[in-house]
């Protein structure tokens, strides 16, 4: 072991000038999700936080690090100097020097991860283990027997009730749209400008450096490129094109939905590989794929497909009303609710059931819900979300109180 540690010893002193320089660029307001988590939950000694790329996860990491009074080392496993490292030896020479934890960024491009972070937890009772990573499909792949051992955290996206504090450094409570005494504020111009702001850019934090739009261009190609050919075998070029002409397709439809047939015979591709793609596609966060309820089926394109980061339509100047209907699906699920398509559309657009406990998806009461603007009509539905709408009515909800969910 002490081989091991002499090894590593210069790559110890890399990573800790790597962590000074990760915590200095940590922002003086960070977002409220990462500020109240320890006031609202315990503080898992060991964990795996997932959320996509760019929402803020290492700025969590190391925030709470630094509150925890413990002396913690943080590392990428996408950094392409410590890539071809073993996990297990590189964590365990950490330890010995004696650091009480680890933060793991992007845990999944190091080899064999999952048996090193069981190894980790085994042998190292004492210590913090604290990975990320940018995709859910880390939950379905190499878990076995991590469950009991790690804490299992998702990160949403950055709510408008978050966008507003770190624009205006004012804190307004959480709201339940369907039920709620008082508005969390007044929707004056001001607040409503910058709801238009947040529409457009606002879902992730680092939208407030430069070059957004590029930035999102460039996560969208990393994510296309790496994360969904990490998961799927033997992709090829022409499979990486049609994933990038289905995002375009998507950006453009006027209704959200793929014509298979159409895209297997013009890519010359199987109807499985579709199908695959489009599960790592939503996997990874690139895609929300809605279904009709009760509709199992494993190979499915769904009743509508949205872009998972509502801000994406605004990056590729894509269909307003999709961006809509996108962000309503988004906010609802990051407020733990199930949502499904309305197989009659002249009655609704979405069906939406509260997750609670261990309760499978839609067991609760189902809500149906219209998305559309200020003088949207609910139809048969029990409520009306509105965009452009300032206050709610008997059956409107303003879209910008449902993204104060959280």
């Amino acid at each position: 072991m002490y081989i091991i540690f002499m090894t590593y010893l210069d790559t110890i002193k890399e990573l800790e000038i790597v962590m000074n320089r990760k915590i200095i660029d940590i922002p003086k307001r960070v977002r409220l999700w990462t500020v109240e988590y320890q006031s609202k939950n315990f503080l898992p000694k060991n964990m795996i936080l997932t959320g996509l790329r760019g929402i803020g996860k290492s700025t969590f990491l190391l925030y709470h690090a630094q509150k925890s009074n413990k002396r913690m080392l943080y590392f990428s496993a996408d950094n392409p100097n410590f890539s071809g490292e073993n996990l297990y030896n590189l964590v365990s020479a950490i330890f010995i020097e004696g650091y009480d934890g680890v933060i793991i960024d992007e845990v999944h491009f190091a080899k064999d991860w999952s048996k090193h972070l069981k190894s980790l937890y085994d042998d190292y009772p004492d210590r913090n283990v604290w990975a990320s990573d940018s995709s859910s499909l880390i939950l379905r792949q190499g878990t076995a027997d991590m469950s009991r051992r790690y804490v299992f955290v998702h990160m949403p996206f950055l709510s408008f009730r978050e966008f507003l504090y770190l624009e205006t450094g004012v804190e307004y409570e959480c709201v339940d749209p369907f039920n709620f005494k008082k508005l969390p504020l007044e929707p004056n111009a001001k607040i409503l400008s910058l709801f238009e702001e947040y529409k457009n850019h606002g879902t992730r934090p680092f939208y407030q450096e430069k070059n957004y739009y590029e930035r999102s261009l460039a996560i969208l190609e990393k994510t296309l490129a790496s994360d969904v050919s990490f998961f799927v075998p033997h992709i090829t070029d022409d499979n990486l094109r049609l994933m990038t002409s289905i995002v375009g397709t998507l950006s453009k439809a006027a209704i959200p939905r793929l014509q298979v047939r159409s895209l297997c015979a013009d890519w010359n591709v199987g109807t499985d590989k579709l199908y695959q793609l489009l599960e790592v596609m939503e996997a990874v966060g690139v895609l929300k794929i809605i279904r009709f309820k009760n509709d199992n089926k494993a190979k499915s394109s769904g009743a509508k497909i949205f872009f998972a980061d509502p801000c994406l339509y605004s990056v590729l100047n894509g269909n307003v009303g999709n961006q809509r209907e996108s962000f309503v699906v988004t906010l609802f699920q990051e407020s733990n609710y199930s949502v499904f398509a309305c197989k009659d559309e002249t009655e609704g657009d979405f069906l939406i059931s509260k997750k609670t406990g261990n309760l499978q998806l839609g067991t609760n009461p189902i809500i149906k819900i219209e998305v559309g603007g200020k003088n949207k009509e609910p139809k048969s539905s029990d409520w009306v979300i509105k965009d452009n709408s300032d206050y709610p009515s008997s059956n409107g909800i303003p879209l910008w109180l449902l993204a104060m969910s959280w």
